[in-house]
């Protein structure tokens, strides 16, 4: 019997136009009111998933998100923090003579702000602080050393080309440092070593007293592999890539035709 279900945003949960379907909207509240719990599970900050999970219509219960990839665990009722994982100051100084070697500009994020490190925002940055209601701010490697809140995660963001060639050339050394992932073409992310949706996921099932075979997870990107993996049953979108459908129990319809629903009425409510 499924009691958790961990749920993707972007590409999964929301349509090509950054919305949630009605019909997904109805499931999920279907799903909730039969005792399954929630969790959003993306790479957005704070403030890209607080408006949509209003819109779920779920204020009276006590849910979950796991953000940044799952450097940080929320609970909704307040917001507050359960559990986090951050960038040291060495490992930010580092990643930042990265970035210098190859003009891509290294960002930065915290429970509430988007930063570019020495540099100014370039469109690809602008168009990912879009998406979570933000303007990027600037800020000096020097002062990310006494930053009032931790960084969770480090990104390289700019064009696609620029982006393809940083990770085939440094990915190899990167990785032996962070847990890395291209998780869009214009942005390659490094979380802390160890870190992934899928050890957010395992610390709030934990703290459910849950096990992995009670736990759906639903997802279409390279950074859902760890929470599929884990989930006793794991769900592709149909517009997830063929590596992520071939790592998943069943395939769903894509995210522009409420393929979450889908999911949802199919193997948890059995409709």
């Amino acid at each position: 019997m499924i009691k958790l279900l961990a749920l993707d945003m972007d590409g999964t949960l929301l349509n090509d136009q950054k919305e949630i379907s009605p019909a997904n909207i109805a499931a999920i509240q279907e799903a909730v009111d039969a005792g399954v719990k929630l969790v959003l599970c993306t790479g957005r900050i704070l403030s890209g998933v607080k408006p949509y999970f209003e819109q779920l219509g779920l204020d009276a219960e006590n849910e979950y998100v796991i953000l940044n990839n799952g450097c940080a665990l929320h609970q909704t009722s307040d917001w507050s923090l359960l559990d986090h994982h951050g960038l040291k100051a060495d490992e930010i100084a580092y990643l930042a003579d990265f970035a210098r070697g190859f003009e891509l500009p290294l960002t930065l994020c915290d429970v509430d702000n988007y930063y570019v490190v020495d540099q100014t925002a370039n469109a690809h940055i602008i168009e990912d602080t879009q998406n979570i209601f933000l303007t990027p701010k600037t800020i000096s490697l020097e002062k990310t050393r006494n930053h009032h809140q931790p960084f969770f995660l480090a990104k390289f963001v700019g064009e696609p080309s620029l982006v393809e060639a940083f990770l085939k050339e440094e990915d190899a050394k990167l990785s032996q440092s962070f847990n890395t992932v291209l998780s869009q073409p214009s942005i390659y992310e490094t979380l802390p070593q160890g870190v992934s949706k899928a050890t957010a996921l395992q610390s709030l099932a934990e703290m459910l007293d849950l096990l992995p075979s009670e736990i759906m997870a639903i997802g279409d990107g390279n950074n859902d592999r760890e929470m599929l993996e884990f989930a006793g049953l794991a769900i592709a979108m149909d517009n997830a890539s063929a590596p992520i459908k071939a790592l998943a129990n069943h395939v769903t319809s894509s995210n522009n035709e409420d393929g979450v629903a889908a999911a949802i009425y199919k193997w948890i409510l059995q409709k």
